[in-house]
């Protein structure tokens, strides 16, 4: 037999392996299911794309978005309320501004779930997560890491795995570019209509295409917000297709070549021929 048609066979075959091997193997286009429990993010379409259905616990979650304190609460709050409803604390470390009590309340979570740690350099904030994931302190850890390594995003993973929590790290658009352990990773914006748009471009599973919309109106606005600012983005259209329309008038061939005599005298620059 021709070595082509051996290889064409082989190829063509179903991989046999034994059992106890074959029960470890994951197909990249199928879901692994989770590998912990998880939490339900509270927005379903992003639960939909999430492994597991939800926020996976005992693992490092990395958020990047353009800017810090962007939009961390409107993608977070549905599971930092379902948790300081229990009762469970929620540990902020090194945010970059000065959490608004009055805000996150209007987002329901008081101040009582809530607990601040004032970290200043990377190593601070990295060694104040590890200890609240070592001691479980937290249900929820929020830290900012914009300036984390690699190899600090690996040992912070390895931190996470002994732990319960829901673990995030929010980083800039930067991040991107560079590998990491964290076995979920998004990318968010906002969007014009009170919506996120967010990117689940690591996580284990099929790769995923696209941006999940999530409608995500701040607070209380929903409630006191007039109807033509719940989209704006209609709005804007609207308003700009009952304006008036601008009207082109051509003008006469010796008018425009005129002009194109006077343009080229003003730049001194020579007169093409096609313009006579």
């Amino acid at each position: 037999m021709p070595a082509s048609d051996v290889h064409a066979r082989a190829a063509a075959a179903p991989l046999s392996l034994p059992p106890e091997v074959a029960g470890r193997v994951w197909p990249a286009r199928a879901w692994t299911g989770p590998r912990g429990a998880v939490r339900a993010s509270g927005h379903a379409a992003l639960d939909a794309e999430l492994p597991g259905g939800g926020w996976p616990c005992g693992a490092l979650t990395e958020l990047l978005q353009p800017q810090p304190a962007l939009l961390e609460w409107r993608l977070l709050g549905p599971v930092a309320r379902a948790l300081a409803a229990e009762g469970r604390p929620i540990v902020l470390v090194g945010p970059p501004q000065v959490p608004h009590l009055p805000g996150l309340a209007q987002c329901g979570l008081p101040a009582s779930a809530l607990v601040w740690v004032q970290a200043q350099t990377t190593a601070e904030r990295l060694w104040c997560t590890e200890q609240l994931l070592r001691a479980q302190a937290a249900a929820l850890v929020l830290a900012w890491l914009p300036q984390a390594r690699p190899e600090q995003i690996r040992r912070l993973q390895v931190n996470a795995l002994g732990s319960e929590a829901l673990v995030f790290a929010c980083r800039p658009l930067a991040a991107r570019q560079e590998s990491s352990a964290a076995p979920l990773r998004l990318q968010a914006r906002v969007d014009l209509d009170w919506a996120l748009q967010v990117q689940v471009f690591k996580r284990r599973g099929p790769v995923h295409e696209g941006e999940v919309s999530l409608p995500s109106v701040p607070g209380s606005l929903g409630t006191v917000l007039p109807s033509r600012l719940q989209q704006p983005r209609r709005w804007l259209v609207a308003r700009r297709s009952a304006l008036p329309q601008p009207v082109a008038v051509a003008a006469r061939p010796e008018e425009a070549s005129a002009d194109a005599h006077a343009d080229a005298d003003a730049l001194g620059r020579p007169v093409l021929a096609g313009a006579r």
